[in-house]
């Protein structure tokens, strides 16, 4: 009888160490899903022609986010009311894109059954406030849905609000909750992110800094977006610029289904896509940009100015930041557009770097997607998979001592052969000396400098490209934190 109820103990308690086993296992994975999932969006367009650039890669990239809304709205560019250049499209563009979206939908998904169904998106698309520049009064259907997305309780998810255009949508948004719900102010602004094409219209610096910046919500105000816009021939460097010329746009635009037949070009060269970089910095390459803005990405690099407000690297001490807009009118951008001196141009290059130095590798994904809406999956090529091994993101190691990073976990879909760049972001880090690495293949190693400090940071950027056509990348950063 004895043995029979230690059998029985024995059994329950085992029964326990698996059920708590199994419970610690679901909350691994569950925490691994979370981390995983795409980040969440909110588009803001005023139409312009290169915001219609911009909404074809965007579609094409939409398997990378959670499409919470694309909304009209207005900006210091375009309103209803303009006259000439200035005028408004018809709001119906967004509806027409999302239609040639569904004419090769279906292609996309042999690719990646993450794409969102057309009809989703066109559930998603509202109309915010459009009628005047700066326009914050009316409680517009987009306005509206915007302050429900972010009141929602059910998904405390950060939402990435990505103004194209003016901010005065967003600023009605804001008004509602602050006006309906003067309590859940605080809690909204905590998922809150903000990514500005500059500062469209008056209503960030009227209303949105001076009601919700107290909360610290993380924003970007970009002005390097310039590189990709109008200006791309007078700045980008000529070995950059090849991936925006004529010949390699026929990537693009040659045969590659009706969503791409309507992109914006330049007599067959890239026009504009000022509103990209707003996307590229939501879109998880490997590169942890989104965990903090000075960290670097596809959508630039940026630092802290106030509070939790983020702008452009200086480019040269001379220069000083705006006390208020940030825009058009005051943009660094725009200062530089015309130099000729090679000590200006250096300058001006330099500026620009955070975001062209990922140019070819945008371009080549973004050829990639084009192919997507026409090849079946044999006949495309899909980015790598960068896996480390026996190397942790983050890593904290002592003056003098020796590290080494392994990527080879690294995989390709279509079983292309890899290569391995190994470099120090050396504008992300808080070391400030050189660090020499010596890399072979997917392994590299390095020595902690000895006059590295405590606090001081070192980020490692594990580069990994296919063999495939179009070339395609996908990174790992390792973060070394010196104690």
């Amino acid at each position: 009888m004895k043995e029979l109820i230690k059998s029985n103990t024995c059994k329950h308690i085992l029964r326990a160490i698996v059920c708590v086993m199994l419970l610690f296992w679901s909350c691994i994975v569950q925490a691994q899903a979370k981390e995983s999932d795409p980040p969440r969006v909110i588009v803001l367009t005023d139409g312009e022609e290169d915001d219609k650039a911009s909404m074809v890669r965007f579609l094409l990239s939409s398997n990378e986010f959670k499409v919470e809304a694309i909304i009209n709205t207005s900006s210091q560019f375009h309103w209803v009311g303009g006259k000439g250049w200035n005028a408004l499209k018809p709001v119906t563009w967004v509806k027409d894109y999302i239609g040639l979206y569904a004419k090769v939908y279906k292609n996309l998904l042999l690719h990646d059954k993450r794409y969102p169904s057309p009809e989703y998106l066109l559930e998603r698309w509202k109309v915010g406030n459009i009628n005047a520049v700066g326009e914050d009064s009316i409680h517009t259907e987009g306005a509206e849905f915007i302050a429900r997305i972010l009141l929602d309780k059910s998904n405390p998810a950060p939402v990435w609000i990505q103004c194209w255009g003016g901010c005065n949508t967003l600023s009605r948004a804001l008004k509602i909750i602050e006006e309906d719900h003067p309590g859940e102010m605080e809690r909204v602004a905590k998922k809150m992110r903000l990514f500005m094409i500059w500062e469209q219209d008056g209503t960030y610096q009227s209303y949105i800094r001076p009601h919700w910046e107290k909360y610290r919500i993380l924003t970007i105000i970009s002005d390097q977006f310039d590189c990709m816009a109008y200006i791309w021939p007078k700045v980008l460097p000529g070995d950059v610029q090849e991936v925006f010329g004529k010949a390699w746009m026929r990537n693009i635009l040659n045969g590659k289904g009706p969503l791409c037949d309507v992109y914006y070009n330049n007599n067959g060269a890239f026009n504009a896509e000022g509103d990209t970089p707003a996307f590229l910095h939501c879109m998880q390459t490997g590169l942890r940009n989104m965990e903090s803005p000075d960290y670097g990405g596809w959508g630039g690099r940026y630092v802290k100015v106030r509070n939790n407000v983020w702008m452009d690297p200086l480019p040269a001490p001379g220069f000083k930041r705006p006390e208020g807009k940030w825009g058009f009118e005051s943009s660094w951008s725009k200062a530089m557009e015309h130099y000729k001196d090679a000590d200006s141009v250096a300058i001006r290059t330099r500026y620009f770097k955070p975001i062209w130095r990922w140019m070819k590798a945008v371009q080549n994904d973004f050829a990639a997607r084009a192919d997507w809406c026409v090849k079946d999956y044999a006949s495309a090529n899909h980015p790598p998979v960068v896996g480390l091994r026996h190397t942790k993101p983050d890593i904290t190691a002592k003056p003098g001592q020796k590290l080494t990073l392994d990527a080879s976990g690294s995989k390709d879909p279509d079983g292309d052969s890899l290569t391995f760049n190994w470099w120090c972001y050396e504008e992300a880090s808080h070391y400030n000396g050189k660090i020499g690495l010596n890399s072979k293949g997917a392994k590299a190693e390095l020595k902690i400098p000895a006059d590295a400090h405590r606090g001081d940071t070192i980020h490692i950027v594990c580069e990994v490209s296919d063999t495939g056509t179009p070339r395609l990348t996908r990174y790992s950063r390792i973060i070394i934190h010196v104690k």
